[in-house]
């Protein structure tokens, strides 16, 4: 998997408290990143055009409109990554940020390092390259091109809708995707209410890739939101 390192990288923090504003450009200047910032929503959209920052961090209580509507006009145009930092942490709030194009959601209060990992990862699921042909995570192997999933190097013998939804989070991984981001995509548009479907079908794919499949740590829920797949050494 390729590395990203905050060098260079630019970031637009779109939020109206001034303290939290200054905490984020503190934080990420002191970890290489270069900062933006923006106080309101138009004000934001404005330098997402003018500026073009490699990430956005994006508050949803802004004080001239609403912080999805602000993702859904910037995603009119761009896909920036865009991670979610809100107070709000209802799972309804969630979902209709990651259904409307957030990368990643972080509630407040968060930490720091949760925060620079969230950046790392949803930069480099941003980056322009060629499909990742194989994929790692501790003991999981994926080899994209050949179809082929192993475990402490043995093979694990998935079906074709275990191994399409396996998939489909290895190209996310690290992302949240949404109960009907991954039942549209791997069951098809009219099955996004099927949420039984997905339930059955990440026991069964626990049981094959997961040391303790009741304990996961690859294959994470999010409650009330989704899944999401662990990048780990």
């Amino acid at each position: 998997m390729s590395s990203v390192t905050a060098q260079n990288h630019v970031v637009l923090v779109i939020d109206d408290e001034i303290q939290i504003r200054r905490l984020l450009r503190i934080t990420l200047e002191a970890n290489g990143y270069k900062v933006l910032d923006a106080a309101n929503g138009r004000d934001g959209l404005v330098e997402a055009a003018t500026r073009r920052p490699d990430i956005v961090v994006l508050d949803l209580g802004l004080p001239d409109m609403d912080g999805v509507a602000v993702l859904k006009r910037l995603r009119e145009w761009s896909q920036v990554p865009v991670v979610i930092l809100s107070v709000r942490d209802r799972d309804d709030d969630k979902i209709a940020a990651l259904d409307n194009g957030a990368d990643d959601y972080l509630s407040k209060p968060f930490s720091t390092p949760e925060l620079l990992v969230r950046l790392r990862v949803a930069l480099r699921h941003a980056q322009p390259s060629d499909e990742e042909v194989a994929f790692q995570s501790g003991e999981l192997l994926v080899d994209l091109a050949n179809r082929h999933v192993t475990v402490k190097g043995k093979e694990v013998r998935l079906t074709v809708t275990e191994y399409n939804l396996l998939r489909l989070l290895v190209r996310h991984a690290g992302k949240v995707l949404t109960h009907r981001q991954i039942l549209k995509d791997v069951w098809g548009p009219n099955a996004d209410q099927q949420t039984h479907y997905l339930r059955v079908y990440v026991a069964r794919l626990r049981e094959k890739i997961e040391p303790v499949p009741a304990r996961p740590t690859l294959l994470i829920t999010e409650p009330g939101v989704g899944y999401r797949l662990i990048t780990k050494e």
